[in-house]
């Protein structure tokens, strides 16, 4: 739930406000939780209490009205929402500079995916994540944060205008790995392919229509996951997961 009047992002799911709580506590303007759950989050109210900023004890009914989101675990904080912050090239020169790995996503559906795949970019230590403004349904919402089980405090998250354009000058600083069912080489090729490049970035589609033409193109490298062939395809966040934890054994 988003609340347009003051700016603020309702953060659900005991996971994610405690991440929000360890690492952004700051960013917590008002919290809200049922009385079992004050032991858990004291240190949290003392510090809104000291910032002049409220807390509440509530039931299941109240917290729902709040956040509008029925898996709240029975915590939800409300945060400053500032958007997402367009990269810059400043940006892109340190991730390359600094040899981060990240995760470029074109159009993956939703914000449920989106969640996913922040979950498993924060579990293998992933740095940014790159987002299209085009992909109007995969956006930093509430559903987001609770599926992301708190990674979105652990990883930097950008948004560009046109993936391909962006492509265009990511890949001469950074290894490009686009995911492609039909691709000749696949996931197991990846240690040898990314010999010599330290920073990397793995770029998916979505789901039905995989990445565009004018995107892959602009890959260094396109792998696919090799199956049985019961099943066309994985869903986009499971793919991610695989393909991170090769990156990062790679």
């Amino acid at each position: 739930m988003y609340n347009k009047l003051v700016n603020e992002l309702a953060v659900c799911g005991l996971n994610a406000v405690k991440a929000a709580a360890q690492y952004h506590p700051q960013s917590i303007n008002r919290l809200f939780m049922r009385e079992e759950l004050l032991p858990v989050f004291k240190d949290l109210c003392r510090e809104l209490a000291a910032r002049k900023r409220p807390y509440k004890i509530c039931d299941d009914e109240e917290l729902l009205r709040i956040c509008k989101y029925q898996h709240h675990q029975g915590v939800v904080a409300m945060i400053k929402d500032y958007g997402v912050e367009p990269l810059t090239v400043s940006d892109l020169e340190l991730w390359a500079d600094e040899a981060k790995t990240g995760v470029i996503l074109h159009s993956v559906g939703n914000d449920l995916n989106l969640g996913a795949i922040v979950r498993a970019a924060a579990f293998f230590g992933v740095h940014f994540v790159v987002i299209s403004e085009l992909d109007t349904d995969a956006r930093l919402s509430t559903a987001a944060y609770r599926v992301a089980e708190g990674g979105m405090e652990h990883v930097v998250i950008r948004s560009v205008k046109k993936t391909d354009a962006f492509l265009r000058d990511a890949s001469k600083k950074l290894f490009i790995v686009g995911t492609d069912t039909r691709a000749r080489l696949r996931i197991s090729d990846l240690p040898d392919l990314m010999a010599g490049h330290p920073g990397a970035a793995l770029i998916l589609g979505n789901e039905e229509a995989g990445l565009p033409d004018e995107v892959k193109q602009r890959c260094n490298v396109l792998l696919r996951i090799p199956g049985t062939g019961n099943m066309q395809s994985l869903n986009v966040a499971q793919a991610a997961a695989l393909f991170l934890h090769a990156i990062y054994e790679a």
